[in-house]
């Protein structure tokens, strides 16, 4: 049962701001990298057009605090966990770690809501339940010590 994933990336210096540190933004694509690939590890996507009416899972809050600047060329861990699972909708943590040039240290943590929804004909978006198949892959994370 998955809870928890982990990627690793180089800051690319397009990235990054007038002052050299990463733009706030890019925390957000960042949050949505680590997540692709744990939908990725789980054999499916953010997009599963196996599904008939197909299903998503758009974002239906975005947050993150920032503790410390990244830079051009840092290496940066994202850390995925599953904070909250309902029927329809799951919760991640995201916290990001500079891990080069060490020391390894937290620089920021976000926080993702994805809701399982289809589309249907008329093109409306529906919530619905995360197929059962998926839904049994997925845990919540143990809570971390404070």
């Amino acid at each position: 049962m998955a809870s928890e994933f982990k990627a690793t990336r180089r800051v690319e210096f397009s990235e990054t701001d007038m002052a050299g540190i990463v733009h706030f933004s890019n925390f957000f694509r960042y949050m949505e990298t680590v997540e692709h690939a744990f939908w990725r590890s789980l054999g499916t996507s953010v997009v599963m057009t196996q599904f008939d009416p197909p299903l998503g899972l758009p974002r239906v809050h975005a947050a993150c605090d920032y503790r410390r600047p990244l830079r051009f060329e840092d290496t940066v861990e994202m850390h995925l966990r599953v904070i909250e699972k309902r029927a329809r909708s799951l919760a991640f943590e995201i916290r990001f770690f500079r891990v080069e040039p060490g020391p390894r240290e937290e620089v920021a943590i976000g926080k993702l809501i994805v809701a399982c929804v289809q589309k249907n004909a008329d093109g409306s978006l529906q919530a619905v339940p995360l197929p059962e198949a998926l839904a049994a892959q997925i845990e919540v994370s143990p809570t971390l010590p404070a």
